[in-house]
């Protein structure tokens, strides 16, 4: 039996905490927010693995998630709007996950 999907809601959550300080995340690669300017990069928090696509340095999207029992999120743009969990991010949210990103 496959494991459920998780939403964009329960990725978004996670996100937040991340944008909040609640949780911490480590860079999984070689390669820094800029040094990737245009391109995926993976970030860990807390056996969460996600990977967030970079444009021209900004937080364009969240490619794929994979929780920590297994279950994954995986972006596709033929979805409707908001099923990104990055566009339910807050404006500040946003911006300090970017901000986060970058420090990485």
């Amino acid at each position: 039996m496959a494991a459920k999907p998780l939403t964009a809601r329960e990725v978004y959550q996670v996100l937040r905490d991340i944008s909040l300080g609640v949780r911490t995340m480590r860079r999984l690669g070689a390669q820094s927010w800029s040094e990737i300017y245009c391109g995926q990069m993976t970030i860990e928090s807390d056996g969460w693995v996600f990977t967030f696509y970079n444009d021209c340095d900004a937080l364009d999207y969240c490619d794929s998630c994979y929780s920590p029992d297994g279950r994954a999120y995986v972006f596709n743009s033929s979805q409707s709007y908001s099923t990104d969990p990055v566009e339910l991010l807050s404006t500040w949210e946003h911006a300090q996950l970017e901000k986060l990103l970058s420090a990485s």
